[in-house]
């Protein structure tokens, strides 16, 4: 494990035990997380992006606000759903935030998980193609995207404003760099192996959406290890990254104990469950003493296979506590796992 860093969800309401009781509230204070991550010597400030919730929704404002903040921590998401992005808003939006971190974006892209809304991305005014499902919409942004930001021409020049010039313009801004740092989320071993034959680097969650009967960290170390097989079939010569989520609670204080005392005393163990019309299987939470903690991830396949692992944070206890679990994390759990050796 060569990173870490953590992943919000930009939980935000007004109920009992929650700091983040607005849209304000959750945004400030993901800003200040990522600049306390950083102080603490952290590798990523990464947020999920959901849309018809109350969540962090548009994630370039923010990436950009943490980018002019911070100076060496990477900062992306995990993950757009792209079935509700104008790709060519979307690239130059991208390459700005990048230019404005001076090239720290690693953006996490996707079909998306489930939403709230029904349709939700036909609100946003994109509909499948006849003959197109969602995903194949969603994957066809994806391509467009990148190609925008890698300087594609797109757009047909308009001679009487460019002098005489004729062809295809690129997007602008341009941020160079930025296309080797765009990263598919896979909830799948087919779906990692069609984004190694694409090139991107690879995302996985707490979730995978199959199940074969075995633990969910040795089903996650498939799918890794079939990603890379095609990435090196694919015969594409710079070296990808790999990351995968989990959510690691370590008991430290009085206050650990009551906020996750009782999750710590229960057998855990992997959930399977149906999503998005089929089964999926979810990972494991790991909670309790740091030295249980470690123990319990060195027998975890995927996170020793993975070059990034993302800690899932509850945001909604505020900047302090979760700067708190994340000291815990990055002093006493990710060194023992060969972080930084």
């Amino acid at each position: 494990m060569k990173r870490i860093g953590f992943l919000s969800f930009g939980h935000y309401q007004p109920i009992p035990g929650s700091v983040s009781r607005t849209a304000a509230d959750a945004l400030h204070q993901a800003i200040d997380l990522a600049v306390a991550a950083e102080e603490l010597g952290a590798d990523g400030a990464f947020f999920r992006v959901h849309h018809f919730a109350p969540q962090l929704a548009s994630p370039f404002p923010l990436l950009a606000a943490i980018g002019a903040r911070t100076s060496r921590i990477e900062i992306g998401t995990a993950v757009i759903d792209m079935r509700y992005e104008n790709p060519l808003y979307m690239a130059e939006d991208a390459a700005a935030a990048d230019l404005i971190s001076d090239g720290r974006l690693q953006l996490g892209v996707s079909r998306g998980s489930p939403e709230t809304a029904l349709r939700g991305s036909e609100s946003f005014g994109y509909v499948p193609a006849d003959g197109e499902t969602d995903a194949d919409m969603a994957r066809r942004h994806t391509e467009l995207f990148r190609a925008a930001i890698a300087g594609a021409g797109v757009a047909e020049a308009n001679p009487a404003m460019t002098g005489g010039q004729r062809g295809a313009l690129a997007i602008e801004p341009q941020s160079p760099g930025l296309a080797d740092r765009i990263w598919w989320g896979a909830g799948t071993r087919a779906t990692a192996v069609w984004a190694a034959e694409q090139g991107m680097n690879l995302m996985s969650s707490t979730l995978l959406t199959e199940d074969t009967g075995v633990p969910f960290s040795d089903l996650q170390a498939e799918q890794l290890q079939q990603y890379r097989d095609a990435w090196a079939a694919a015969g594409w010569e710079r070296e990808p990254r790999v990351s995968v989520s989990r959510s690691i609670l370590p008991i430290t204080t009085d206050l650990d104990r009551r906020y996750f005392g009782a999750s710590a005393l229960a057998e855990r163990h992997d959930q399977v469950g149906h999503l998005d019309g089929g089964l999926a299987r979810f990972g494991k939470s790991y909670v309790g003493e740091p030295e249980r903690i470690v123990e319990e991830l060195r027998e975890d396949a995927a996170v020793a296979d993975a070059d990034t692992l993302l800690v899932t944070v509850p945001n909604q206890l505020g900047v302090e506590y979760n700067a708190h679990l994340l000291e815990t994390i990055v002093t006493q759990i990710a060194p023992a796992l060969g972080w930084r050796d």
